[in-house]
């Protein structure tokens, strides 16, 4: 029997699979589709290990910058990590003291631009579709090439992998054995689910309630084109965080087992990075609706995209691009859940990550040393149950 079943092959997945195995435990990875379709294949790549305000959260990004870093050298494999600078943009009518206030507790405070000293930063952006910027030192990886680095050093340490989807979890008394899937089944004493958005309906089918939430996202990917884009560029209002914020209260947590709920109207985070082969991607679109599975519009998401993104980089607006979509899991307090569940102490969390590529590497590292005889002081602080009274 293997040590553990990690489900879920993004960045979660990937780097917690990894260091078990690193560890010496025996890990298979299941992973629904051999080309990603999740959070890890739409997200930005940016590490935004500036914005940390707690202790623990400065810990981590301290860690987690570090592990990026060198990470290309340690899987002998290129990540394409860079760093660069990261433009907030204000709205027109917002007041930039009152913004750059609300930033004053990260980890390093960031220097506000007015509109053309942000156009001599990114010269694509329209001075007079902004307020202004915050600028932050930020840094950036492609994820599809973490996953593809990542996936063949885990199975060069030995490390197995079955892309199938996950149906159920097997249970027998007080323990769960394994997991099935339409290639049969398969046992573990360990289970851990970093299956992002999909985690809450795949343990509630086996009667497992974790208080881990999704948006619907929504963004266009372009192919490699001549215009250059300088710097990541984000909105510093994020409007995302506030529609996840106003969800996931006590009372609404019951509203999420409902299917077809749209809980609030849809909010845009008018953003764009250019990959080093020269892609662009932009957005971000995201939906709060209780059905994982449920249908979206693209031709309507698509158009909203554009008009947002018209405002602040009207040339990245008008790229031709495919529309896209994914699930991005989150919790009610921006921290990850890890750990075991109430329900059963050998199934466990790793999901529910704001900051993934800052997070998911060092937090991945503690837990595997915390499951195998060495407690480590965080992993802890992030279990599931922190939210159980």
């Amino acid at each position: 029997m293997r040590d553990w079943i990690v489900i879920g092959g993004g960045i979660t997945g990937l780097a917690l699979s990894y260091e078990l195995q690193k560890v010496g435990c025996s890990v298979l990875l299941i992973e629904q589709h051999q080309h990603l379709q999740g959070s890890s294949s739409l997200g930005y790549g940016g590490i935004s290990y500036w914005g940390a305000t707690t202790a623990l959260t400065r810990t981590l990004s301290v860690e987690g910058i570090a592990r990026q870093r060198n990470l290309s050298n340690e899987l002998g494999m290129d990540t394409e990590f860079r760093e660069l600078d990261l433009l907030l943009t204000l709205e027109p009518e917002a007041d930039p003291r009152e913004i750059l206030a609300q930033y004053s507790r990260c980890a390093i405070p960031p220097t506000l631009l007015n509109p053309q000293e942000a156009q001599e930063r990114e010269p694509l952006l329209n001075p007079q579709g902004i307020g202004g910027a915050l600028l932050f030192p930020h840094a950036h990886l492609n994820l599809d090439c973490f996953v593809q680095a990542s996936t063949q050093v885990f199975q060069r340490l030995g490390g197995e992998i079955v892309y199938a989807k996950v149906e159920k979890l097997l249970i027998s008394g007080d323990r769960v054995t394994g997991v099935a899937t339409a290639q049969g089944n398969f046992d573990a004493a360990q289970i851990c689910v970093c299956a992002g958005g999909i985690s809450r309906a795949l343990l509630k089918a086996s009667g497992i309630n974790a208080r881990i939430y999704f948006t619907h996202a929504e963004a266009i990917d372009t192919e490699p084109v001549e215009l250059e884009l300088r710097t990541m560029v984000m909105p510093a209002d994020t409007k995302r965080y506030a529609l996840e914020a106003t969800t996931t209260d006590a009372e609404k947590d019951k509203v999420w087992d409902l299917v077809g709920q749209e809980l609030l109207p849809p909010s845009i985070d008018a953003g764009a990075i250019q990959f080093r082969d020269r892609r662009i991607r932009f957005g971000q679109l995201s939906r709060i609706l209780t059905d994982p599975y449920a249908a979206i519009d693209s031709v309507e998401g698509e158009a909203n995209i554009r008009a947002s993104i018209s405002k602040i980089l009207p040339k990245v607006s008008e790229l031709k691009g495919k529309w896209r979509h994914c699930l991005v899991a989150f919790s009610n307090d921006s921290l990850p859940l890890i750990g075991a569940v109430k329900e059963y102490e050998n199934v466990h969390l790793f999901s529910g990550f704001t900051s993934p590529t800052v997070y998911a590497l060092p937090l991945a590292r503690r837990f595997a040393s915390h499951v195998t005889g060495t407690p480590d002081d965080i992993i802890p602080l992030l279990s599931p149950q922190r939210f159980i009274n």
